[in-house]
């Protein structure tokens, strides 16, 4: 298939931007001198398999046993549920808001799967509120739970309390045919619980974390169950690594995109804003904040060293935050990239009707089609602020399919990688996550934490001196 996705980066020259702002022919060249190596060892990464992430796209036998067992439950799955939080649930929100319909869980005549629902939050009443609805349609729904180690406290505690509904209302039976576990392939609490129950399993591959598993059997399953072609989705991942393995900088995406996020943080612009001009595009933002946050964020460098590192993602959605952000992008501080994501062809178009009679001053709008003024919006936002000397780049989408969102996926991940390598930070571990975990663990009575609710304790209680 022909290339899909491109990235345009002229928006952030010198010669648009001026000197002060762009960036020089000058400084692309030290760039790509010191990008071009990271290419190298990253492809020798690869093939010595510390990149696991990167041969996703490639592994058929997962793919198999994916379509395998969704041909045994589409016949009687009719909701199919996801427990899940962070990279458990975020690229799967992405996929199907990328490639599904905006109305899928209400439009029975075109849904190619079941309904479909993501529970990424232990908020009670969201939670509580979907099981009153499910509760007499839960023969006909499928929960995938998914948790590495099974020790993910909201995972875990959403599991419990299906658990017990399963049991209940449909015994034993319940939980062997209506749960899926995707965990560690070998051990943890949820394989534990799995074994004992005899409750399927899928495999997180060894190696790779949430934030890097789209691609892995944590998204597929949950795309293959609604109507999703993982075949062409993987195509084009494997298409973008074919771009991104190229070890000449000026036609790596990849690597010119890293480069340009790298220097623009050493430059003062610490903000990485995304912003699609696309909604179904717009969790794939929410998917790339996580990747860009948990990746870069460190606070040492791979010498041991001090060093705080750590570009803030933020999404934006064009056209609605123009109207609520853009006022501070121009005129407030420089410090931010802008990357708009772009599309050439929607998958269906509106024709704008006639301007009423005494409303003379709409009628440049009659007869535009909606895309057009969609696309014009993004171009008038991206001129304004280049008027304010603010960089910008445009990820080019021919059209939104699962082609060009694998090599959306695949493209952000490696330029993650080669971001990292830039900061000399490791992009696979995500230290600073833990104590968070185990202070929740003891505030809800864990007794392996004691000593640390204790010290937790005198920094929690509510103060009334300060209390208005």
């Amino acid at each position: 298939m022909s290339q899909k996705l491109r990235l345009y980066y002229k928006n952030v020259t010198a010669g648009r931007l001026g000197a002060e702002q762009g960036i020089t022919q000058e400084q692309f060249k030290a760039l790509a001198q010191q990008t071009e190596p990271l290419i190298g060892q990253f492809n020798n990464d690869r093939k010595e398999g510390k990149t696991p992430y990167r041969d996703l796209p490639y592994d058929r036998k997962t793919v198999q046993q994916i379509k395998l067992l969704s041909e045994q439950l589409k016949s009687r799955c009719n909701i199919f549920v996801i427990l899940g939080i962070g990279g458990s649930a975020l690229g799967n929100i992405a996929l199907h808001t990328a490639l599904n319909s905006y109305m899928y869980n209400l439009d029975d005549a075109r849904r190619a799967g079941p309904r479909f629902f993501v529970f990424d939050n232990i908020d009670p009443v969201q939670f509580g509120s979907f099981l009153d609805w499910v509760g007499d349609k839960l023969k006909g729904t499928v929960f995938n739970v998914i948790s590495k180690s099974g020790r993910t406290a909201e995972t875990a505690s959403q599991f419990m309390i299906i658990h017990q509904m399963l049991a209940k209302r449909l015994g034993p039976k319940g939980l062997q045919e209506n749960v899926i576990a995707t965990t560690d392939p070998q051990q943890g609490i949820l394989r534990r619980i799995a074994r004992q129950e005899n409750i399927r399993c899928l495999d997180i591959p060894d190696g790779v974390g949430g934030r890097f598993s789209v691609l892995s059997s944590v998204g597929l399953f949950g795309a293959v169950m609604c109507g999703i072609d993982i075949d062409t989705l993987l195509a084009g991942a494997r298409d973008m690594d074919s771009t991104v393995s190229d070890t000449d900088f000026f036609k790596n995406p990849a690597a010119i995109n890293a480069a340009i996020n790298y220097h623009y943080y050493n430059h003062g612009k610490r903000i990485s804003v995304m912003m699609p001009y696309s909604y179904a595009l717009k969790d794939l933002a929410d998917w790339y904040r996580q990747l860009w946050a948990e990746s870069l964020g460190k606070a040492n460098n791979l010498a041991g060293s001090e060093v705080h590192i750590g570009p803030t993602p933020v999404k934006a959605l064009g056209v609605t935050d123009q109207h609520s952000q853009l006022q501070l992008y121009r005129e407030g501080p420089n410090d931010k990239l802008f990357t708009f994501l772009q599309v050439s062809e929607f998958a269906r178009d509106l024709t704008i009707g006639p301007a009423p009679d005494c409303a003379g001053e709409l009628a440049f709008l009659a007869n535009n089609n909606l895309s057009s003024l969609l696309n014009s919006e993004k171009l008038a936002t991206e001129y304004a602020l280049l008027q304010d000397k603010r960089p910008t780049l445009t990820v080019l989408f021919d059209q939104v399919d699962a082609y060009s969102v694998g090599q959306f996926i695949y493209l952000f991940e490696v330029t993650t990688s080669l971001a990292a390598g830039l900061f000399r930070i490791n992009a696979y571990d995500q230290p600073a996550v833990e104590l968070g975990k185990q202070a929740a663990f003891a505030l809800m009575g864990n007794s392996e934490y004691n000593k640390l609710k204790e010290q937790i304790q005198p920094l929690t209680e509510l103060d009334e001196a300060f209390m208005v």
